[in-house]
C-alpha cells in the first residue's frame, strides 16, 4: 500500500522561513489550500501563519473548521446558492470580475466580510502556459480596460463602495525577480485605485522557502510597498512554499519486465501518476526518486546503471512517471521513495480505475512516523 508522508521537521522548518518574512515585512501569510491541505498538521501550521485561503465552499469550510485564523475565498464565479455559506464562515472574499462584485459585494459588506477584486496585470511571467493566469484570452482576473468600463457605468459608484481590496496571481514555483515585474505591471495599470482600498493580495507562487530565494529582497519589496502605501495591509498566500521538500510518497515495486528494444525495463508499481501524483502528468515534470538518477527522454541510456521506467497499475498507456536509473537492479517488492510530494498530491488525487488512494502519515519530529489517515472500498464506493 502506498502511502504519502509528510515530514514535520521539514514543514516546521518552511513555516519558520515564512513566519520570519512576515515578521520583517509586516505582510500577513496565508495557506494555500490548494498546493497543501492536510487536516493533522493543521495546528502545527496555524502557530505560523495567519490564515487560509480557498477556491470553494468545501475549501473555506475546511480552513475555517480545523485551521482557524483568517479564512480567504476567491473563485472565477460563485453559485447563487453558495454565497450565504460562504459569507458565514470567510473574512475575505475576492471577486473575479464587476459582474460578481456587483451581485454579491454588497452582501458581503451587510455581512462584515472585507470584499476584493481580482486584477490582471497582464504581465506574463509564468513559464507554463497552462499555469499563466495572464495568457491571452485568459478568464482569471479583472482587465483594466475591463475595468474601467464598469466603473463608467451606472453601478461603478457602488463598486468602488463595496470593493476594499485588491487581489492578483500571476506567479508559478517563481522568485522574487519575476514579483517585482508583476507588481511593476499590477502598480502602473491599477495603482490610481490604491488610496482608495484596505489591502491587496499579492497572490500565490512565491517560491519562498526554496533554497537560494531572496528572503531579504521580499522584504524589502514589500516594505517599499507599504512605505508607499502606508493604508494598505499585504497578503501573500504560498502553498507549495509551505510544504516544499517536506513530504514523501512510498511505494513499490509490483512487477519487472524484460528490456525492451531500448534496453529499458518497464517496472510497474503500486503507485499511479493519473491518480496519486497528477501534476507529473499535467504539469508535466518527472519526480525526484531517492538513490536514483533521472534519466531524460532525450539522454540515451545511461551506461553501467540499472534503468527503469516507472508505470502505474491503471490502465491508461500514458501513465508513466518517469525514468530512472539505480545502481543495483531492482526487484520485486522494492520500496520506491518519491520526493517532494506533499504538495498538488493528497489534493488532487482520485480514484481511477478504483485504485485505492495511499494512507497520509506524518513523521513526528521524534522520528516517530503515525499514520492520520486511510483509504478503502468505502472510498471509492462512495463517490460513485
Amino acid at each position: 500500500m502506498p502511502r504519502y508522508v509528510i515530514d514535520e521537521k521539514a514543514l516546521r522548518r518552511n513555516l519558520e522561513i515564512l513566519k520570519d518574512v512576515s515578521a520583517r515585512s509586516g505582510a500577513k501569510i496565508l495557506l494555500a489550500q490548494k498546493a497543501f491541505s492536510c487536516t493533522a498538521v493543521y495546528p502545527l501550521c496555524a502557530g505560523y501563519l495567519a490564515g487560509t485561503t480557498a477556491s470553494s465552499l468545501f475549501e473555506a469550510r475546511h480552513g475555517h473548521d480545523f485551521f482557524g485564523g483568517e479564512t480567504h475565498v476567491f473563485s472565477p464565479a460563485y453559485a447563487p446558492e453558495e454565497i450565504d455559506g460562504l459569507l458565514g464562515i470567510v473574512d475575505h472574499i475576492v471577486f473575479n470580475s464587476p459582474r460578481q462584485a456587483a451581485l454579491y459585494a454588497g452582501k458581503a459588506r451587510e455581512r462584515g466580510v472585507s470584499a476584493g477584486l481580482r486584477v490582471n496585470p497582464e504581465t506574463s511571467v509564468a513559464t507554463t502556459p497552462a499555469y499563466d493566469p495572464c495568457r491571452p484570452s485568459s478568464r482569471l482576473g479583472t482587465k483594466l480596460k475591463d475595468l474601467k468600463a464598469a466603473l463608467a457605468g451606472a453601478d461603478g459608484g457602488a463598486f468602488q463602495a463595496d470593493i476594499e481590496g485588491l487581489h492578483f496571481h500571476c506567479l508559478c514555483e517563481q522568485g522574487l525577480d519575476e514579483l517585482r515585474k508583476v507588481l511593476a505591471g499590477f502598480e502602473e495599470k491599477f495603482g490610481f485605485l490604491l488610496p482608495g482600498m484596505k489591502w491587496v493580495n499579492f497572490g500565490g507562487g512565491h517560491h519562498i522557502t526554496k533554497d537560494g530565494y531572496d528572503t531579504d529582497g521580499l522584504v524589502r519589496l514589500v516594505e517599499d510597498f507599504r512605505a508607499r502605501h502606508p493604508n494598505l495591509a499585504v497578503y501573500l498566500e504560498p502553498g507549495e512554499a509551505v510544504a516544499l521538500n517536506a513530504g514523501t510518497l512510498e511505494s513499490r515495486v509490483l512487477e519487472i519486465q524484460p528490456p525492451d528494444e531500448d534496453g529499458i525495463s518497464n517496472a510497474i508499481l503500486d503507485t499511479s501518476a493519473a491518480c496519486h501524483m497528477p501534476d507529473v502528468l499535467e504539469m508535466p515534470y518527472t519526480p525526484r526518486v531517492s538513490g536514483a538518477k533521472t534519466v531524460s527522454a532525450t539522454q540515451p541510456p545511461p551506461q553501467g546503471g540499472f534503468v527503469y521506467r516507472f508505470g502505474g497499475p491503471t490502465c491508461l498507456a500514458g501513465d508513466e512517471i518517469g525514468t530512472y536509473s539505480f545502481a543495483a537492479p531492482l526487484e520485486e517488492g522494492d520500496p520506491v521513495v518519491f520526493e517532494d510530494m506533499a504538495i498538488y498530491s493528497m489534493v488532487k488525487n482520485n480514484t481511477f480505475n478504483g485504485v485505492n488512494l495511499p494512507d497520509i502519515a506524518i513523521r513526528r519530529e521524534n522520528g516517530a512516523t503515525e499514520t492520520v489517515r486511510s483509504f478503502g472500498y468505502a472510498d471509492f464506493a462512495g463517490r460513485l
